[in-house]
């Protein structure tokens, strides 16, 4: 199955418990308490996982979740090898994925009002690729556009309004962080 294949209800389901599996033996090794809460969220499965007392759980998202996004690696890497298909499942470790994203949200809205205020573009610190994925959604939502550029590790998103030139330039650059052309306002993008 390639990539650009949808996968049904049940491949995503499979991918999650094969994820579970991986983390609570993971979990047992450190010693670590811990549930691991299972979904599927926009056409990929989640796991979560969530303690009572997370003293120990905070040390499985380190510094600005360098262990939880190496985890999440070692955790595809794994449903990978059970499945011979590329997963793209997300780890969350005590809700640092929410709190990320409302994060990001509050620092775009702000380069938007700046984009809007001022008409000139805005670039982002860089981000990796699920943090550019958030920027890109919430820039359409607000009716703009966005794109990423630069390389791995300082790929950047920049903002622009929807009536700059930057519309009329060459869209040959127009792709998010998984290859995938991105669109404008009212146009479907994963």
């Amino acid at each position: 199955m390639s990539d650009d294949e949808e996968r049904t209800i049940d491949q995503l389901n499979e991918e999650a418990d094969i994820a579970a599996d991986y983390l609570e033996e993971l979990l047992d090794i450190m010693d670590y308490e811990g549930d691991i809460d299972l979904g599927v969220r926009n056409g990929r499965p989640v796991v979560q996982i969530v303690a009572d007392d997370d003293t120990d759980i905070k040390h499985l998202i380190g510094h600005d979740g360098e262990v939880v996004n190496a985890l999440q690696q070692l955790t595809r890497l794994a449903v990978q090898q059970k499945t011979g298909e590329r997963s793209r499942l997300i780890l969350d470790v005590d809700g640092y994925l929410t709190r990320k994203r409302k994060h990001i949200r509050e620092e775009v809205l702000d380069a938007i009002d700046d984009v809007r205020e001022s008409g000139e573009s805005v670039s982002l610190d860089p981000m990796n690729s699920f943090e550019r994925k958030i920027v890109h959604d919430i820039v359409r939502e607000e009716g703009l556009k966005s794109r990423s550029h630069g390389a791995e590790p300082k790929r950047f998103v920049t903002i622009y309004l929807r009536s700059t030139a930057a519309d009329d330039a060459d869209d040959a650059d127009d792709f998010d962080d998984e290859g995938d052309e991105i669109r404008g306002e009212g146009e479907d993008r994963e």
